[in-house]
C-alpha cells in the first residue's frame, strides 16, 4: 500500500518552501503587510463559474478577496496573503479543489502598475523573460481574425464549431469567447515569455472598473498573466462603487439561477466597506501551485502538493 505517501517528491517540497519564503521576502522588502482572514464565511462568491464548498451554514472561501478589501477600506494600506482556497469541481493536471493562492492589494496602483509588480515577483521565481502585453481585442483579431467586441454572435458560434466542434446553439457571447480563448488564443501565446492579456470585455469585468478603449468600445480594467502555457494570475483595477458592485452581484445570482445553480448569499459586509470608502487600488490573485509547477518542471499539480485531493 502506497496511498499514504506524499504525491510530491520531497525535493519539490523543498523547492516549494523556498519559493514561499521568496514570496514573503518580496513583499516584506516592499513593506506590504502580511494578513490572515477567515477561510469560512457566511457569504460566498457569486461568480456563476465558481462553486463553493458549504460547511453547515458557512462557505469555504474561493478567494480571500472580500475580507482583504474590507481591511484595505479600514486603512490597512498594501496587504498580501498566502492561503488555502477551495473550489468545487476543479480537478485535473492543473487543478486541485484545495489549492494555495497568493493575493495582494496595492492602494494607489493602476492595473498596469500591478501587472508590472506581478511580473517582477514571477521573475524572482522563474528568472527574467520578455513580456508581451496584448489587449483581449487585439488577441482575437491576431489569432482568429475576428473582433470579439463587435462580431455577430452567430460568427462567434461558427468559430466555436470550427475550432472545437462545439454545438454552440445555446452559447452566450461570453460562452463563445471563453471557449475560443481557452482552445485557440491561450495555447498560441509564446510559452517562453510572460503574456499580459488585458482590457477584457466589459461583460467579463467581474470586480474590475469598466472603461472604454480608444475606439469607444466598452472594456474593463481586468488582466491575466500567462507563462509556460498556464494562466498564473488574474488582476483588477478594483471597482470601488458599492451600488454598481451590488448590481453585479445580483446579476451574477440571476445568471446562476439561469444555469440551474443555487443563488448564494451576497457579501453585505464587503458592500458596506465599499460604501464607507475603498481607496483606489488594484488587486491580484496568483496560483502559487502553478508557479511552483513551473519551477519544478512539473506537468501535474500533484507533483508539487504534499497530498493531492485523492489521498488527502
Amino acid at each position: 500500500m502506497t496511498a499514504w505517501k506524499p504525491t510530491a517528491p520531497l525535493q519539490n517540497l523543498v523547492i516549494r518552501a523556498q519559493i514561499i519564503n521568496k514570496i514573503r521576502n518580496f513583499f516584506q522588502d516592499r513593506q506590504v503587510l502580511e494578513v490572515e482572514t477567515p477561510i469560512l464565511s457566511q457569504f460566498a462568491a457569486t461568480d456563476p463559474h465558481l462553486d463553493s464548498f458549504r460547511v453547515n451554514d458557512h462557505f469555504l472561501q474561493t478567494s480571500p478577496e472580500f475580507p482583504m478589501k474590507r481591511l484595505v477600506a479600514a486603512g490597512s494600506g498594501a496587504v498580501f496573503q498566502i492561503c488555502k482556497v477551495f473550489r468545487q469541481d476543479e480537478a485535473g493536471k492543473r487543478h486541485n479543489p484545495e489549492f494555495t493562492m497568493l493575493e495582494w492589494y496595492q492602494p494607489g496602483y493602476t492595473d498596469q502598475q500591478l501587472w508590472q509588480e506581478a511580473i517582477a515577483l514571477i521573475s524572482c521565481i522563474t528568472g527574467e523573460h520578455s513580456t508581451q502585453v496584448i489587449s483581449y481585442r487585439d488577441a482575437f483579431i491576431s489569432y482568429l481574425q475576428v473582433d470579439p467586441l463587435t462580431a455577430e454572435l452567430s460568427a462567434l458560434k461558427q468559430l466555436c464549431h470550427q475550432y472545437a466542434g462545439a454545438e454552440a446553439d445555446n452559447f452566450s457571447r461570453d460562452d463563445c469567447l471563453d471557449l475560443l480563448i481557452s482552445i485557440v488564443i491561450e495555447p498560441g501565446f509564446n510559452p517562453n515569455q510572460f503574456t499580459v492579456l488585458h482590457r477584457f470585455p466589459a461583460s467579463q469585468a467581474a470586480l474590475a472598473k469598466k472603461t472604454t478603449d480608444p475606439d469607444g468600445e466598452k472594456v474593463s480594467h481586468r488582466f491575466e498573466i500567462f507563462f509556460k502555457g498556464m494562466e498564473l494570475a488574474n488582476g483588477y483595477w478594483e471597482l470601488t462603487n458599492a451600488k454598481e458592485q451590488k448590481d453585479r452581484f445580483d446579476d451574477d445570482n440571476r445568471r446562476r439561477v439561469k444555469m440551474g445553480k443555487q443563488p448564494v448569499p451576497v457579501d453585505k459586509l464587503m458592500l458596506d466597506a465599499l460604501e464607507n470608502g475603498l481607496p483606489d487600488c488594484a488587486g491580484i490573485a496568483m496560483g502559487i501551485d502553478r508557479l511552483i509547477m513551473i519551477a519544478c518542471h512539473s506537468r501535474n499539480i500533484k507533483e508539487v502538493l504534499s497530498f493531492s485531493w485523492e489521498n488527502a
